[in-house]
């Protein structure tokens, strides 16, 4: 019998331990966050019915996994958690109001897999149901903020108003129709650049391939009105408030936008959120449709200020869950893009991952001993020590201790005779020697060297290992954390 190749489905991929560990040390930071602020977790089925999934329109139908259970029933992977979250509130009728809640789990969309987008990934939502109070988007930019300062990642959350957007259409004497193409240009500002964005906003352009972008066929004035507005003073948050109230003076409906804005800015200020990490940018538009007031958007930025990539965003979309309810029923929320935090922290901070649960390997030279070995991992977890027993083959210490480094194990116990005679036990601070690049290659140079090493009663083996495992910070995140 031939053997099976092993691999992966096209777009799908399988994530190892080092980097599922990491990954789920910062979920469950940014859980613990949101859960200061009232969050409660929901989980919800990956299938669906069909008529569920394509309740906001036949154009998502394109990215649903579809197919027919045994039953009978046309059923879909779900594509996203608003979805699911819609459903739930038409439901469950005695939910409270508002609904706070936050989900993480996998959604699938069958689209063309790029390098670093996949056809199954991590969603990781944020969502009030059932307020229209501009301190329930205030708090959850404010949790996106604190979130993203908890894992030392430099960033600007920005945050804006559809509202305004649509009376710069009127202002510029667009079409209301023509009002979604016209966001979906200006939301490509800080990627493009203003000139890309002007040609698209008229009469097209060509891309870096080649390739043409045909343009929206803006007239000059439109388009110099449109200029006027990206081109608005906003250095701080009431210098943006001020520039669009004076912008938009004679345009019907822009104070409604504007004073939403004004609300946020005014929360921010009470909960001690400063002007340089949450700011006003009133050219973010948020790309779906859906939005219907304020959007926001967090993004990381390097050492210099310059952008990374945007981690986190969203906006109120106070019609969406209504398609399901029948009843009006306001909502605000974000997303996290949970993949691009990870691989964006491990670029930022020079992280590396570890593979191992272990703070401790406990090492076995006597295997005919591997009882007492275990009783000694034993007394480790009792104390709340993370501790692997050695169960490989390899009698050698040094053989041992390069497996505890290639896990990055921090600290490794060791005993031989000697010291069960004695009651002892050797400790050896395996981070001490990765920070001083020593290499251990046999037992005579470890005894020899004697590096980051000590030998302790068996007594006092918790409160020394407690001790090196607090000096070297040797986690999957920062020490801190």
């Amino acid at each position: 019998m031939s053997p099976i190749k092993p691999q992966n489905l096209k777009g799908f991929k399988d994530v190892l331990p080092a980097e599922m560990l990491f990954r789920d040390n910062v979920i469950s930071h940014i859980k613990k966050v949101f859960e200061s602020y009232g969050f409660a977790p929901l989980n919800t089925p990956a299938l669906e019915y069909k008529e569920i999934l394509l309740g906001y329109g036949d154009e998502a139908g394109k990215q649903i996994y579809l197919f027919e259970e045994p039953e009978g029933n046309q059923v879909g992977l779900r594509f996203d958690l608003t979805v699911p979250l819609s459903r739930v509130i038409a439901q469950y009728h005695d939910l409270p109001r508002p609904f706070k809640r936050y989900q993480v789990q996998p959604v699938w969309r069958y689209d063309k897999p790029d390098p670093g987008r996949f056809r199954e990934f991590i969603q990781f939502d944020i969502d009030t149901i059932g307020t229209t109070s501009m301190m329930a988007d205030t708090e959850i930019i404010a949790a996106m903020h604190e979130s993203l300062s908890g894992l030392r990642l430099p960033h600007k959350i920005r945050f804006s108003n559809r509202k305004i957007l649509n009376s710069l259409i009127m202002f510029a004497g667009i079409p209301e129709t023509m009002g979604r193409h016209v966001f979906r240009i200006l939301d490509k500002l800080e990627k493009q650049g203003l000139a890309s964005v002007k040609l698209e906003l008229g009469p097209g352009r060509v891309d870096e391939s080649g390739d043409p972008i045909p343009g929206l066929g803006l007239k000059p004035p439109q388009i110099a009105k449109i200029e006027e507005f990206l081109g608005l003073p906003q250095r701080t948050r009431q210098e943006g408030l001020d520039s669009a109230a004076n912008l938009f003076k004679d345009t019907p409906g822009a104070e409604t936008g504007i004073r939403e804005v004004a609300e946020i800015h005014e929360y921010l200020t009470a909960l001690e959120i400063p002007d340089d990490k949450v700011i006003i940018d009133l050219s973010i538009a948020r790309g779906l449709d859906y939005y219907t007031g304020p959007v926001f958007e967090a993004v990381l930025v390097d050492d210099r200020g310059g952008r990374v990539g945007s981690v986190m965003g969203g906006g109120r979309y106070d019609q969406l869950i209504g398609q399901f309810t029948g009843r009006p029923e306001p909502a605000t929320g974000a997303s996290i893009g949970v993949d691009r935090l990870v691989s964006a922290m491990q670029l930022l901070q020079d992280i590396q991952p570890r593979p191992s649960t272990a703070d401790v390997l406990v090492t076995v030279m006597m295997p005919e001993r591997i009882a007492e070995y275990a009783r000694i991992a034993g007394r480790l977890r009792r104390e709340g020590i993370n501790a692997e027993l050695y169960m490989g083959g390899e009698k050698s210490i040094g053989k041992q201790l390069q497996y505890a480094d290639r896990q990055m194990i921090p600290v490794a116990v060791i005993a031989g005779s000697n010291e069960f005679d004695a009651g002892e036990v050797s400790i050896k601070d395996l981070d001490k020697i990765r920070r001083e690049k020593i290499e251990i290659k046999d037992r005579k140079e470890w005894v020899k060297r004697k590096v980051g090493q000590v030998t302790v009663p068996l007594a006092d083996l918790a409160v020394e290992v407690k001790s090196m495992l607090r000096a070297g910070g040797g986690t999957n995140l920062p020490s801190d954390h």
